[in-house]
């Protein structure tokens, strides 16, 4: 098997890992520690954002020096051991700080991301991340639906005991390629020369402007896109009077299957020969049709809006992450990744403190509403600063588009 079928399958296991508990934090610290407080909810989930948007970057750093598969044993081995001691956690202030210690080493596994992309020719770029998404949809379909069934069976422990799970196999998928040769070391040879002679060259500051206003338009998406996440299962239940966590995260998991038959009709298309239309707005506009469907009263219209806005979250995702790559350089992908990601958690993490704000002072469905208005504005600031060169146009750059 492959190097990418690894690196794939890591990528799986890990968002598997993170999904477990993300639909049902309030559920588990209800469980747990007795705490029905929303607001305590979203600023949990607004400290996952701000400990992976500020280890990122180190981790993108270390990753110039260390190889990233060598790196990984040894932070998903962190990861996995630091989950085990929040079984341990006697009360929710040690569980704060032993899963924030968790997530800052669990970060680490992003770096498979701009890796794999490294060693993606750029014409198959766009197949390739949407491939990622999908894996990354599939991961979160099946970690909700597991993290439900295990909530719902055994248990806050055992849903600790999951996560802890995806982080040591990670590692040992690491320990495997390491051991068997197949690992492409980016720190030797062509790619550490190339990289050499990019961290050379000096770069005008403007050139920087591009993946600023990419990472904008990603904030406020992110931050639209995510508003709904935190109290969905809860928003669920009682808006369908089912009161299982296996059925809400099937429920939460919609996008996701939508994604995977996005992917597949995509493929068909190019398979022959066709072109796929480029329609973000569209997308866009279609995205706030269905978060508003969410509002509704009505599970139905409910499982209807988790369609439309999951075919909308695929296509933006997918092509705001073709433009990160166009704009970068392949020396440069961890890094110019890192900025990216930095925005899109900060993006994460506001409308974590905005969801649990929000619900507590003026209930569950106002979320939908606003993170529909925040689609909208996504639109208006991509066709006001998004100019995202073509791919052709983007290789005859003789710099690239942003540095350190």
């Amino acid at each position: 098997m492959s190097l990418k079928f690894h690196v794939i399958m890591m990528t799986v296991l890990a968002v598997i890992s993170d999904a477990i508990l993300i639909p049902f934090y309030p559920q588990f610290f209800s469980a747990r520690y007795g705490i029905d407080s929303a607001v305590h909810v979203g600023a949990y989930v607004a400290a996952i954002s701000i400990a992976v948007m500020c280890t990122l970057p180190i981790w993108a750093r270390v990753a110039r020096r260390i190889e990233p598969l060598h790196l990984l044993v040894y932070t998903q081995f962190a990861a996995g051991s630091f989950s085990l001691l929040c079984d341990w956690a006697p009360d929710v202030q040690s569980y704060w700080v032993l899963s924030m210690l968790m997530f800052m080493c669990k970060s680490s596994y992003l770096l498979m991301y701009p890796y794999m992309m490294r060693l993606t020719p750029k014409d198959q770029h766009a197949a390739t991340i949407g491939v990622l998404s999908v894996v990354v949809h599939f991961g979160a379909i099946f970690g909700a639906v597991v993290g439900g069934f295990v909530l719902q069976a055994w248990g806050p422990r055992a849903s600790i005991f999951a996560m802890a799970a995806g982080d040591f196999f990670q590692m040992a998928v690491c320990i495997y390629l390491i051991r068997s040769g197949k690992i492409v070391r980016v720190n030797s040879g062509a790619h550490a020369q190339a990289a050499a002679a990019a961290e050379a060259r000096s770069v005008d500051w403007r050139a920087r402007l591009p993946i600023l206003r990419l990472a904008l338009v990603m904030l406020l998406f992110d931050f639209s896109a995510y508003l709904i996440r935190p109290f969905f299962a809860v928003y669920w239940q009682q808006t369908s009077g089912y009161g299982s966590e296996l059925v809400s995260g099937m429920a939460f998991a919609i996008p996701g299957v939508v994604a995977i038959v996005a992917l597949r009709l995509q493929a068909r298309i190019r398979a022959r020969g066709g072109r796929l239309p480029d329609h973000t707005v569209g997308n866009l506009l279609l995205g706030m049709v269905g978060l508003l469907l969410h509002a509704a009263p009505d599970p139905m219209w409910i499982v209807v809006g988790r369609v439309l806005y999951g075919w909308a979250l695929f296509q933006i995702i997918v092509k705001l992450e073709v433009n990160l790559f166009r704009l970068s350089t392949p020396e440069r992908y961890a890094h110019d990744y890192s900025i990216t990601n930095f925005f899109q958690n900060l993006g994460v993490l506001l409308s974590s403190f905005a969801a649990g704000a929000i619900v507590e002072r003026y209930g569950l469905q106002v979320p939908f509403l606003l993170a529909a208005g925040g689609f909208v504005l996504t639109a208006l600031l991509d066709r006001l600063i998004l100019n995202v060169p073509s791919a052709d146009h983007a290789a005859k750059l003789e710099v690239p588009a942003h540095a350190n």
